[in-house]
């Protein structure tokens, strides 16, 4: 009867066996599975005679014990990585290590798994494909797109706001020398006028009287010569803010008003051009600070006379002795996109250039003081080509724009050109080409959220239309110290026990949590060879203890023959 009993405890376990072994090989493609194991023990012992210690002359007597069969000891679930299999979805992914991700149910209970397959579903939360749990986030990243729940919402067609440029990186070199194959290194400075003056329509000459220009108007002359004041920097850097007298209406051309502007300008003549631009060319190409700033009107006496002059300058072409000019669009506040311009020129001195911005396209002719947007100065090292600063370090890095479609709001900008001493800026070595360019400016224009995708931080990430990317959620992240003691719910699902010990939250990477692989399904981690071998295994275990059951069957039948 003994046989028999524990004939039939071999078979119940190797049965289970069986079992467990056939289901690990049902999941052998069921994504995120864990195989489990079994261990068996012996059955508590029945003890015929104690054991007895040596006493005297006679030795010690070992304990005379049987044993009852076998028991399940445990069925072991094995939390071991899975192979990745790509899927090319953004928003799947593979946990590559420790934790699980948490979802909730229908029921609002906590929920965790290893199965990365989410999707956006009607009401733009991110959820399980198969099931429609909700996918979990934790800390306060992305606040601003998220509920005030703990589930996951991918608000597609959310807007981000413009943002202003304020600063602007500028990074790259500038040629230490002129290669000698070329000749035409050197710049010459040209300052042109935004307004164009005309005659009855036409382009003036410089024959034409001042009271004959359209940009001229008066009812009533009072009397006294009226004068132009022009205000700027000529080559040599001297300030020019001098009165220009002028007789209207009899004998004053344009001609005449050039030829003064000339005067004022030691190195440089003024000239009309095909459009009626007042053009201001240095003689000779170099390195120049030439500017015209502003040129005002004042009226003869008391009179109502008046010439439009104050339409701006632009620098058309800066001089130096040798020059490098780049372009990068920068955002106002409402982001338009405004390309900004600037020329690094070549100073006298040797190691020494400055950056001018003489343009930024859309901005007003008041905030266009390109003399002013000049940073003097900017000194390399002879004998390493870095950043060695600014020679007056009083020189302001920061300017004010006004754009034309937004004049009430002011903007400042501020030019980073690298720290002193180092190569992380803007360098000076000996190359065929300068490149120095902006390589970084923090403006952007609105945009709405288009893409999203997962890093291996568990970061959600948004791309907006603008090519901007922002943080939406952090997908939670459990850690367990026991995780094969978790009770498996079904669909892939698991929950705590009270041996897995509490979930602990994080993000991917932090706390023991492993990384995640975007694009990626962890597979079923059964190996079907070892499976094989166990259903054998637990085959031959089976037919050994149904082979007991038989023989202690026929020993039962002789038995009862006995009596007959």
């Amino acid at each position: 009867m003994g046989a028999l009993s524990a004939a039939v405890s071999g078979l119940k376990v190797h049965q289970t066996m069986l079992d467990v072994a056939g289901n690990n090989l049902a999941n052998v493609n069921t994504i995120g599975y864990k195989a489990s194991s079994t261990t068996f023990s012996e059955l508590l012992s029945q003890t015929i005679k104690k054991a007895s210690a040596p006493a005297g002359d006679l030795g010690g007597v070992n304990p005379q014990q049987m044993g009852s069969g076998v028991g399940l000891a445990s069925i072991n679930r094995d939390m071991a990585q899975g192979n990745f299999t790509g899927t090319g979805r953004p928003l799947d992914a593979a946990i590559s290590g420790e934790g699980f991700f948490l979802l909730r149910n229908a029921q609002q209970q906590n929920v965790y798994t290893r199965m990365g397959s989410f999707t956006v579903d009607s009401g733009n939360n991110l959820v399980d494909a198969a099931t429609g749990y909700k996918v979990q986030r934790t800390g306060t990243y992305g606040a601003a797109f998220q509920g005030t729940g703990s589930d996951i919402t991918i608000p597609y067609g959310a807007p981000m706001a413009a943002n202003a440029t304020t600063s602007v990186t500028i990074n790259g070199n500038v040629r230490s020398e002129v290669p000698s194959t070329v000749t035409d290194a050197a710049t010459t400075n040209v300052v042109t006028s935004l307004l164009t003056l005309t005659e009855s329509g036409a382009v003036a000459t410089t024959g034409t009287f001042i009271d004959q220009l359209d940009q001229y108007s008066s009812t009533s002359f009072g009397g006294s010569s009226p004068f132009i004041t022009v205000v700027g920097v000529n080559k040599a850097n001297g300030t020019v803010n001098s009165p220009i007298t002028i007789a209207v209406p009899a004998t004053y051309t344009v001609g005449t008003l050039l030829t003064a502007i000339s005067a004022l300008y030691t190195g440089s003549t003024a000239t009309l051009g095909t459009s009626g631009e007042i053009i201001l060319t240095d003689d000779a190409a170099g390195y120049s600070n030439a500017a015209i700033n502003t040129m005002t009107y004042t009226k003869s006496g008391t009179g109502d006379d008046a010439l439009a002059l104050a339409a701006g300058f632009t620098l058309t072409t800066a001089g130096g002795n040798d020059t490098h000019t780049f372009t990068r669009d920068v955002y106002d506040a409402m982001g338009a996109k405004h390309m900004l311009t600037g020329t690094l020129v070549k100073t006298d001195t040797p190691n020494t250039w400055d950056l001018i911005i003489p343009q930024i396209v859309g901005e007003t002719a008041a905030s266009s003081l390109y003399s002013t947007r000049r940073i003097d100065g900017i000194e390399f090292d002879p004998d390493g080509g870095e950043y060695n600063g600014l020679a007056d370090t009083s020189t302001p890095l920061t300017w004010t724009v006004t754009f034309a479609n937004n004049p009430t709001v002011t903007q400042d900008i501020t030019f980073a050109l690298g720290t002193v001493g180092t190569f992380d800026g803007i360098t000076q070595f000996a190359q065929t080409n300068s490149n120095a360019s902006v390589s970084l400016q923090d403006g952007y224009a609105a945009g709405i959220l288009s893409e999203v995708s997962i890093d291996n931080s568990g970061m959600i990430l948004g791309k907006f239309t603008n090519d901007k990317t922002m943080t939406i959620a952090a997908v939670a992240m459990a850690v367990f110290q026991n995780p094969a003691a978790m009770e498996a719910v079904g669909g892939g699902y698991y929950v705590a026990s009270s041996n897995s010990g509490l979930a602990n939250m994080t993000v991917a990477g932090a706390n023991g949590a492993g990384s995640l692989e975007a694009g990626q399904l962890e597979q079923s981690n059964t190996d079907t060879a070892k499976e094989f071998v166990n259903m054998m295994m637990a085959q031959n275990g089976f037919q050994t203890n149904a082979r007991t059951i038989r023989v202690a069957n026929d020993i039962l039948r002789e038995l009862t023959n006995l009596i007959r």
